[in-house]
């Protein structure tokens, strides 16, 4: 039984990878650090692939669950992790980010800066994982691979601005 199913697993993936190469935004979605053909495509059936359907990064990520939540009551302020949300994405979204840890100076910068401030491992990842969703919405917004010096640039605490009469 263990071998049919490992049998079906191949043929289900090799039918994925091929349905998702032929979609207009895989260019985009491979280009995502820590995404794969399988990973984007879950990602992909996810969020879906309206152009319209979401109207900024804000309601993208909102609708990930990666956002926080601010509850207000008089003096009260709380931040908390989102729990509805859409299990499937999360799931996806969180791999993502596990894996961009590797791939991404950037992403690695980004989560250690969170850790040495003294935030949790958790709420680091799910700090991270909604700033990919936010360079993710950018680059199908605009229609451009992600770009790792574009999108950890305002991150780099060494950046200098840049001098357009330099040489």
């Amino acid at each position: 039984m263990i071998r049919a199913l490992t049998g079906e697993i191949s043929t289900l993936e090799i039918e994925v990878k091929a349905s998702f190469g032929q979609h207009p935004d895989t260019e985009i979605y491979l280009s995502q650090p820590g995404l794969g053909q399988i990973l984007g495509a879950r990602v992909l059936a996810e969020l879906g692939d309206d152009p319209h359907r979401y109207t900024s990064a804000r309601a993208r990520k909102n609708y990930a669950g990666t956002s926080p939540l601010t509850i207000a009551s008089g003096r009260k302020t709380t931040v908390r992790a989102r729990y509805v949300h859409n299990d499937r994405l999360l799931d996806a979204l969180t791999r993502q980010a596990q894996s961009t840890l590797r791939a991404s100076p950037g992403a690695r910068a980004y989560y250690d800066t969170l850790r040495a401030r003294g935030v949790g491992h958790q709420a680091a990842l799910r700090q991270l994982t909604n700033r990919l969703v936010g360079l993710l919405h950018g680059c199908l917004k605009t229609r451009t691979p992600y770009n790792e010096t574009t999108a950890w640039a305002h991150h780099n605490a060494d950046q200098t601005p840049q001098n357009p009469t330099a040489a």
